[in-house]
């Protein structure tokens, strides 16, 4: 091979790679806006995220539940915060969908669950809604609290998100300490999930 077309060669390689990293910065460029356009549409909504520190490692933007940005706020104390964790933990246990098998599924319960795996996971779930269902009586059953407790703690939204707006969500926020601090006094029995507490 010829000297010039050793050189034409190198050349072409060269624009290639400059070609491809081109590409690769307008393809980061076009994700990094549409990541912005959604926190920016969702933080509209009232959601609130984690984002990385700008320098640091790429890291992913994580969204934060209603209760990690209320303790973060300084709004929630930790005592107020385990009990709302809990209460979350036993409302999604609670709330969760069976899986119901296609028939054309021959593995019992659906794939890789034996059917003693599903009669447990329906176990668990009865056991959640009984102890979920004792939470709401001691709220006295006032929609108010339970509905703030289910939205915040139990569906993750932040105030805002669960109210529609910035003057709603401070009487959230208030009504859903009013809920915790009745809650806290419940006996730790109610949140004994499988035999252990929900979260400690």
């Amino acid at each position: 091979m010829s000297r010039t077309a050793m050189l034409a060669r190198l050349e072409r390689d060269r624009l290639r790679a400059a070609e491809a990293r081109g590409r690769a910065r307008a393809e980061a460029l076009a994700v990094s806006e549409g990541v912005s356009e959604t926190l920016s549409l969702s933080e509209s909504r009232g959601a609130a995220f984690e984002t990385p520190v700008s320098g640091a490692r790429a890291r992913p933007v994580r969204r934060l539940t209603g209760l990690e940005w209320l303790v973060r706020r300084g709004r929630l104390n930790p005592l107020q915060q385990k009990v709302g964790e809990r209460y979350g933990l036993l409302y999604r246990r609670a709330t969760a969908a069976g899986k119901i098998g296609s028939s054309l599924n021959l593995d019992e319960g659906g794939p890789g669950l034996s059917m003693t795996a599903v009669v447990g996971q329906a176990e668990a779930r009865a056991v959640a809604m009984a102890k979920l269902a004792e939470l709401r009586r001691r709220l006295s059953g006032h929609s108010g609290l339970i509905g703030a407790c289910d939205r915040i703690c139990g569906e993750e939204l932040t105030p805002r998100e669960a109210a529609g707006g910035d003057r709603d969500a401070v009487r959230l926020e208030a009504v859903l300490e009013v809920a915790l601090d009745l809650l806290d006094g419940a006996e730790s029995s109610v949140f004994v999930l499988d035999g252990r507490a929900g979260l400690r």
